[in-house]
């Protein structure tokens, strides 16, 4: 076990105006800091002494003075930022180089996105520079919310003329039929986590307008065949319950000037037993091919509850050991 006395830093800040904000409500950012990396803080006044391991204590002074530059710059530091900048120095083991990518980010009107762990960065880089990314992971790791953020933001910009919204029915469409109500209303459960998304991009008004003159639609998968799909932003979610023919048809609507991302988890497949999940089979035949980006990420991605991050771990563990072939 590490000794919390093997190495101690003092640090002081020269702004008295913003280390309130630095320490937090009732310390609560230095309580974070504590926590997670294992130290000691103690603050006097605009001095913080840290006491811990020499990795732990480097990295603690490290994640202090990327906060302190994120104030500087009138940027805000709140307890989801605490976490993304820790969460970067102990990715990068403590390199100042590895919490720059934490200011990787997407910029729409209602916010600025940014990356909260090396993959998102990561993906956020991958939307920007190729025209078909497929973002595989557990849930809570933004891969639906970050694209949809990068869709936004290339609409804004005038780089695509309109947003095209996609997920598959667990009955892979041929059921929409018998559900009450238009085409939006049948499809609009599926689709729910893509409305959030957006609202947090645009305010509401524009949302609604931008969907009833078709720059925002939707587009269930069953409904896609025969289309190509030009200046145009495409995201297909929860793409492991789409089979592979369904897949197949998705990927090669694709039109000029236009990009597609695809987001899933092959570990919570929907799909009848015996229906192979087309977000498998493309994840095979697209691997090394020109133009198209994978980014995996795994439990350390997860940006909601801590807990949904340990729910995560357990389950992967439980996956290992039935590949491995234990009890």
């Amino acid at each position: 076990m590490t000794d919390l006395a093997d190495r101690s830093i003092s640090v002081a800040f020269d702004d008295n105006r913003l280390v309130p904000l630095l320490y937090g409500e009732h310390d609560t950012n230095l309580l974070r800091i504590e926590h997670q990396l294992g130290v000691s803080l103690a603050s006097r006044g605009n001095q913080v002494t840290i006491r811990g391991g020499e990795g732990a204590a480097d990295r603690a002074l490290l994640v202090l003075n990327t906060l302190w530059e994120r104030l500087g710059r009138g940027l805000p530091v709140a307890a989801a930022d605490v976490d993304t900048v820790i969460r970067f120095a102990e990715e990068g083991g403590g390199a100042p180089d590895a919490l720059k990518r934490s200011e990787v980010g997407v910029r729409t009107k209602r916010r600025v996105v940014t990356a909260r762990s090396g993959n998102q960065a990561s993906y956020i880089e991958a939307l920007e520079s190729h025209d078909l990314v497929l973002g595989l992971g557990p849930a809570g790791t933004g891969k639906t919310y970050l694209a949809v953020a990068q869709a936004v933001a290339m609409l804004i910009a005038g780089r695509v003329d309109r947003i095209i919204l996609s997920r598959p029915a667990v009955e892979a469409g041929e059921r929409l039929g018998f559900l009450p109500g238009d085409l939006k209303e049948k499809v609009d459960p599926y689709l729910r986590p893509l409305y959030d998304a957006l609202h947090d991009m645009l305010p509401p008004d524009q949302v609604a307008k931008h969907m009833e003159t078709g720059v925002i639609e939707i587009a269930p998968l069953a409904f896609m065949r025969g289309r190509t799909l030009s200046n145009a932003y495409v995201i297909l979610d929860e793409g492991q319950n789409a089979t592979a023919m369904q897949m197949r048809m998705f990927l090669t609507r694709l039109g000029e000037n236009s990009r597609m991302v695809v987001t899933g988890d092959i570990s919570q497949i929907d799909l009848p037993p015996g229906v192979k999940s087309g977000l498998k089979e493309a994840i095979e035949i697209l691997d090394g091919v020109e133009g198209v980006a994978f980014v995996r990420f795994d439990h350390r991605d997860v940006v909601r509850h801590a807990l949904v991050t340990r729910i995560v771990r357990a389950y992967d563990a439980l996956d290992r050991k039935r590949r491995e072939g234990s009890p």
